[in-house]
């Protein structure tokens, strides 16, 4: 299926949503138990936006930016407009990445990150990719190991109780990967008047197994509740429709 980004409409004011959001981020960094020391970053997700959409977040001081699907990565990633006004961009592959796609994305300019490693052979395929493509002035590529926290059959992820041995063997034998952390997705539409949302403890419990769990990012936290994900230790949030579908209240 042939995905077509939206066009942009008036309506649409994504400097003001970049403003919005790190003004929340902000917000609800304080409030955050001491224990959570690391600052948050924000990843901008612009599935389906068009490049204009981007380089108005870039301009507003944005820079870490996510992508859910391969194709549009790199459509995305070699845009004239994109290469040329978004100069330190940095690309954070958040979708299922098959084998087969490994070397497209690996070879993208500005990529940062990939955050969703979910099994030996997908790490090692990563890494020897990395290796052979890329310069030693690259240096390592930053990962993630995502985490089915959900434990649903149409997510992917390692299974919790898989993590630690996942992430011995990317540390020892993926040589050209950085090991960040953790990332999860979580079940939709969680109702947090019941507490905290199960999958982001879970997730937390995940590193607290982990060597120096304090170092590590934990990726979790997207539109309807980073500011939740924020307050149980999110590190990386991963916002996308209330910034690109952001619409100033009319006066």
């Amino acid at each position: 299926m042939i995905r077509r980004f939206v066009t942009m409409t008036e309506s649409v004011d994504v400097k003001a949503g970049i403003k919005n959001i790190v003004e929340r981020i902000e917000i609800a960094s304080r409030k955050r138990p001491e224990k959570f020391k690391n600052p948050v970053q924000l990843v901008a997700v612009g599935k389906t936006k068009p490049v204009e959409a981007l380089i108005d977040a870039y301009d507003a001081g944005q820079r870490h930016f996510g992508e859910n699907y391969v194709k549009e990565l790199a459509e995305k990633a070699i845009d004239p407009k994109i290469l040329e006004n978004c100069k330190d961009i940095k690309w954070h592959f958040i979708g299922h990445l098959q084998t087969n796609k490994i070397n497209k994305v690996i070879k993208l300019p500005g990529l940062y990150m990939i955050q969703t490693i979910d099994s030996e052979k997908l790490a090692e395929a990563v890494n020897n990719a990395w290796e052979k493509n890329r310069l030693e002035s690259d240096g390592k590529l930053k990962v993630l190991i995502q985490v089915n926290t959900s434990a649903e059959d149409a997510k992917n992820g390692v299974d919790p109780d898989k993590v630690p041995e996942l992430f011995e063997f990317i540390n020892d034998k993926c040589k050209a990967l950085k090991l960040e952390g953790l990332m999860t997705i979580g079940a939709f539409g969680y109702d947090y008047t019941k507490g905290p949302n199960p999958d982001f403890t879970a997730l937390m419990e995940c590193l607290n197994h982990l060597p120096n769990p304090e170092s590590l990012q934990v990726s979790f936290g997207m539109s309807n509740d980073f500011e939740e994900a924020i307050q149980v230790g999110s590190t990386i949030v991963r916002v996308g429709s209330s910034i690109f579908g952001f619409r100033p209240k009319k006066l």
